[in-house]
């Protein structure tokens, strides 16, 4: 491990960068309408887009991580944003949806190498009693996309056009391969991990059932979560200022959440900081299936809902980092992975309770699916090898 001090921009890089991620990844949330209706498609089809980003992340963040495991971590670092930058530029010049399609995977591939590794590299460089903080840091960026980026990419798609919010991401990603390259350590490695770990971890049934509560706990959210933005226009009758607003507030409860969630891991661990957030969500999710209600109702709902959501991240992580050891870089990336792969099952089930149901079943769907997610953990941490209440 590199013993140095870290440069004290490093940090604010890590989050910077993966604010653009979280742009390009969430962003399309916001104007599945507009995108949907230039291409011909509808909502649901349209949200097939986030199940592809998913499902290709799930499968290429882990393979390309291990069998990048000899290289500089500066190096592959950077060309996963470069990766993410010509990814950012195929989906805003896309003629057509199988296009579109392909450069969500690129990206997929891009913020699957940058975003496991900038957790590793953190987790590695600061000592193990400042770990949920720093890794609460490093994702700050994801949150603030929600409060930033988000909002302002649906804003710009329903004004401006769609192509023009990607265009937004394909600008803020050439800045972010610079930072990499001038502010992440040259030579910087950890001990190496290999195919053979990934192979090893993918076999370890009870760490795989830990990283999997990732994907139930995400699963759970995106099943309201990708379709919130029609959900808003069916019930409310919310336009362009309407869903941008809210997305904006749930950007807000994002922060609050990432802040919230360090701060619990930190203090109360992560076994209680985990099991409260799903109880949270498990009670506030079905309300969403009560739409209408008044404006400043609906405000409160979406905060306390996104702040929810986001708190879980540092938690699982840090429980994670303290079973992998030396294969951290391995298991980050299998649990990032476990996002996506999370936010895939849940949009597919969004979409297929839409198709069956309608748009006032998601919220009852979510809430189940977070009673679920709550059993997935329970299970988890009694198997898990290190069966403790603080690690």
């Amino acid at each position: 491990m590199n013993t140095s001090t870290p440069d004290r921009f490093l940090i604010p890089t890590l989050s910077a960068c993966n604010f653009v991620i979280g742009i390009g990844a969430f962003s399309l949330i916001g104007f599945l309408e507009p995108l949907g209706a230039d291409l011909d498609r509808s909502p649901a089809q349209a949200g097939q887009l986030m199940t592809i980003y998913a499902v290709a992340y799930a499968i290429l963040s882990p393979l390309l991580v291990a069998v990048s495991g000899n290289v500089g971590r500066r190096r592959i670092m950077a060309a996963g944003f470069v990766v993410y930058a010509l990814a950012a530029l195929v989906c805003a010049t896309a003629p057509n949806f199988a296009v579109l399609g392909i450069g969500r995977i690129l990206a997929a591939a891009g913020a699957g190498i940058f975003t496991p590794l900038a957790a590793a590299v953190a987790a590695g460089l600061y000592p193990e009693e400042r770990r949920a903080k720093v890794l609460a840091a490093v994702f700050f960026g994801l949150t603030i996309s929600q409060v930033v980026g988000v909002p302002a990419g649906s804003w710009i798609a329903y004004t401006f056009g769609w192509r023009w919010a990607l265009w937004m991401v394909f600008a803020f990603a050439l800045p972010c391969i610079w930072l990499i390259w001038t502010r992440v350590p040259a030579g910087l490695k950890f001990q190496p991990v290999t195919l053979r770990d990934l192979r090893d971890v993918v076999g370890e049934g009870r760490l795989m059932l830990a990283i999997g509560f990732t994907a139930s706990f995400i699963g759970s959210q995106y099943v309201l979560f990708t379709y919130v933005a029609p959900l808003l226009s069916s019930t409310m009758g919310f336009g362009r200022d309407g869903i941008a607003m809210v997305l904006m507030v749930a950007g807000f409860g994002a922060v609050a959440g990432n802040i919230l969630g360090g701060y619990l891991s930190d203090r109360a661990g992560w076994r209680i900081t985990l099991t409260g957030m799903c109880m949270v969500q498990m009670c506030i999710l079905p309300l969403f299936s009560l739409l209408p209600v008044s404006v400043p109702m609906l405000f409160v709902l979406v905060f306390a809902w996104s702040m929810g959501s986001w708190s879980f991240m540092a938690a699982q992580q840090v429980r994670l980092i303290n079973i992998a050891g030396h294969r951290a870089p391995v298991v980050l990336a299998l649990n990032a992975a476990a996002i996506y792969f999370g936010a895939a099952i849940g949009s597919a089930l969004g979409g297929a309770m839409i198709v069956g149901y309608g748009l006032t079943s998601l919220g009852v769907t979510a809430g189940f699916a977070a009673a679920f997610a709550l059993a997935h953990l329970t299970l988890s941490a009694r198997l898990s090898p290190l069966n403790e209440a603080r690690s």
